[in-house]
């Protein structure tokens, strides 16, 4: 017993195990009885996905709230908005990307989910790294501060440039180092296939893998900007971590009916930019304006849902009128 109440990261034991085994039974079942067939989503199914998603979220940040507090409750919400936000830029990239690779609707939920797995892994590397960066140096949060300004800055001033797909790095090292049927074989990853050169049976990578890790490559790039974001609202490494996978849980849901309107969020973009460059800035606020007190969490919090929600609502009523002017 006294293993569930060590202290893992400043938290203890078993709230990484409640939460590691929520994050277990959630993937379970969906993969294990929602989805055992592979099949299209609709956009209806993926709203009451994408609720039911959002609803444990939701739940859980209220067990946080209770469990250890208001502050860490507010921080834990704020975090999961932000990346939730955020999430919408990824939406588009994965749309590209299974395009590019002609993956068809029905197995695109299981790449995703795979995907989904792999970026719970790679996030909690980066967390960890990034915690241990701060526990060591504390000024190493003054560069994430900066460097969320400095990147809020240039997505308010720079255009909407597509991902270039064919020349993503991962691609091109696959490419070098491993054999690709160039059709799929249905949901599978790998495919026997016979090698010309040889004649022998060789195991080779499907389009659906390629797909999958290019998918975790460009969460990489995003996790560049959404982890010091989560780590500039807190350092407890058991919020930033939460927050961050159950936003992402439930991007695999979102996805099926956000890729069909996702150019309605065009405008989006400029509120995501200033809630980097808020985050960032209130760093500096605090430290050196406020004495090193605290920011208000409260405000983080409002000030993060009214610029989402302000931002989603002027690019909808923006992206219809640019509609109705060309129809």
């Amino acid at each position: 017993m006294e293993f569930l109440f060590a202290d893992w990261l400043g938290t203890p034991a078993w709230f990484w195990l409640a939460f590691l085994a929520i994050v277990a039974a959630l993937t379970a079942f969906d993969l294990g009885f929602l989805h055992k067939e592979d099949k299209e989503i609709g956009i209806k199914e993926s709203l009451k996905l994408s609720l039911f998603y959002i609803s444990v979220a939701m739940l859980f940040g209220g067990w946080v709230w209770f469990a250890r507090g208001a502050e860490p409750g507010m921080q834990y919400f704020t975090g999961f908005f932000i990346e939730k936000a955020l999430s919408i830029d990824n939406v588009f990239v994965i749309s590209l990307i299974f395009s590019y690779f002609a993956i068809p609707p029905k197995y695109q939920y299981r790449a995703l989910l795979w995907g989904i797995l792999g970026v719970i892994v790679l996030r909690g590397l980066m967390i960890a790294g990034g915690a241990m960066l701060l526990h060591q140096a504390y000024w190493v949060l003054y560069i994430f501060a900066a460097f969320l300004i400095s990147t809020g800055i240039k997505m308010m001033v720079s255009g909407n440039e597509p991902m270039d797909v064919g020349n993503n790095p991962a691609i091109r090292f696959i490419a070098r180092h491993m054999r690709v049927t160039p059709e799929l074989h249905g949901e599978h990853f790998l495919a026997r296939m016979t090698d010309p050169r040889t004649g022998k049976v060789v195991m080779a990578a499907t389009p659906l893998l390629l797909a999958l890790i290019v998918i975790n490559f460009a969460d990489l790039v995003f996790a560049v900007d959404s982890v010091p974001a989560i780590f500039a609202i807190t350092t407890d490494t058991f919020i930033v971590y939460t927050s961050n996978v159950m936003a992402i849980l439930g991007l695999r849901a979102l996805y099926f009916a956000l890729s069909a309107m996702v150019h309605r969020f065009h405008y989006l973009k400029y509120a995501l930019a200033a809630i980097l460059v808020f985050i960032g800035t209130k760093i500096f606020v605090a430290d050196f304006l406020l004495d090193g007190d605290k920011f208000p969490p409260a405000i983080s919090l409002g000030v993060t849902f009214a610029l989402i929600g302000a931002g989603v609502g002027w690019s909808l009523w923006k992206t219809r009128q640019e509609e109705r002017q060309l129809a």
